[in-house]
């Protein structure tokens, strides 16, 4: 499908040098960030404490996160759990603060600003076990709010979680070179992870740079990047492959800049609609989707913007030709057919 068709191909390998020097500023600049301030690391890897409340009614979270910040919690992980009623906390350990007790003081405060005072019960559970029931009741003794659970994540929890992240990225880099190097040619191969990785490391340089919060959500945004810009790097480069069979009079920069310009309405189509959807939750998806909403729209930016001008330029420089994609017709000898 094709909104509208350019009739002359857009040079843009001509301008490849100019913007890949900016990609290398940028590049140098996401790596400094990270290694001058490096990631701001959420509960999930770091470890902490997570709560989950549940109120009668709707949930003001914004009226949560002002409480704990009062109570020294900069940035306080606050999200709907299920319904609107239940809201799940992820809180960092603070400086001087004892694990144990951060749950205690946080729902305290929370009731406090309830006006109402924590109330301990013991109720007997389907099993028959009797546990303790935390919850907040106000003057007239009605609950206001109740503490569902209370889990302690640890630091060793963390390091496995952060190590099995790594662990993921490194399956789907390999992954990904192994596919491309077996479906058209190492050089694209190498072109092509040069970008992913380019887009990656700007992603987390952008979290560096404004201290937001890398969770396990970003984790999961950015092996969707992956995932994204080597699907637009296939389209490419499957279009330069058609383009070295049927063009046999073209040059190598102008089969890319064939291909690249044969695929823009495409490309206008794909990620212009995922765009839409991806600012949608940045806009109206709340404080739960904005940080994966954030990297998933720099990564698909960014992966527009590595496919053409960082993976087909590569594939350029390292030397890609017809002869690497196409088997040479072998000559017919002159004595075949003769009559002996």
């Amino acid at each position: 499908m094709e909104f509208f068709k350019i009739k002359r191909d857009i040079p843009f390998m001509r301008h490849a040098l100019i913007l890949n020097v900016i990609s290398v500023v940028t590049f140098l600049a996401a790596v400094f960030f990270l290694w001058h301030k490096g990631l701001h690391w959420s509960v999930e890897f770091t470890g902490g404490t997570v709560m989950e409340l549940h109120y009668p009614h709707a949930a003001d979270q914004e009226k949560i996160r002002n409480t704990l910040r009062t109570i020294g919690y900069e940035a306080p992980e606050v999200t709907s759990f299920g319904t609107a009623q239940g809201v799940l906390l992820r809180l960092p350990i603070l400086a001087g603060q004892a694990q144990t007790g951060a749950s205690t003081q946080v729902f305290n405060a929370i009731c406090a600003s309830e006006q109402g005072a924590p109330k301990v019960t013991q109720v007997t559970t389907d099993k028959g076990q009797t546990v303790n029931r935390t919850s907040c009741v106000n003057a007239a003794g009605q609950e206001v709010v109740s503490l569902q659970r209370v889990e302690a994540v640890g630091a060793a929890v963390g390091d496995e979680l952060a190590q099995n992240g790594l662990n993921a990225l490194l399956m789907v880099i390999i992954g990904v070179v192994a596919y491309l190097a077996i479906r058209f040619e190492w050089k694209f191969a190498v072109a092509a992870i040069i970008a992913n990785l380019h887009d990656v490391v700007i992603i987390l340089g952008f979290f560096a740079f404004f201290e937001l919060e890398f969770s396990l959500t970003v984790l999961a945004a950015i092996l969707a990047v992956l995932g994204y810009s080597v699907n637009e790097s296939v389209v490419i480069f499957d279009r330069i492959r058609e383009m070295f069979r049927k063009q046999r009079k073209m040059t190598v920069p102008q089969v890319i800049d064939h291909a690249i310009t044969s695929t823009i309405s495409r490309t206008i189509i794909t990620h212009g609609s995922t765009q839409m959807m991806v600012l949608s939750m940045l806009f109206f998806g709340g404080h739960a989707l904005h940080n994966f909403a954030i990297a998933l729209t720099i990564g698909i930016c960014f992966g527009i913007y590595s496919s053409v001008f960082v993976a087909a330029a590569l594939a350029m420089w390292l030397g890609v030709k017809r002869e690497d994609l196409i088997k040479p017709v072998k000559e017919k000898d002159e004595t075949d057919g003769a009559v002996v």
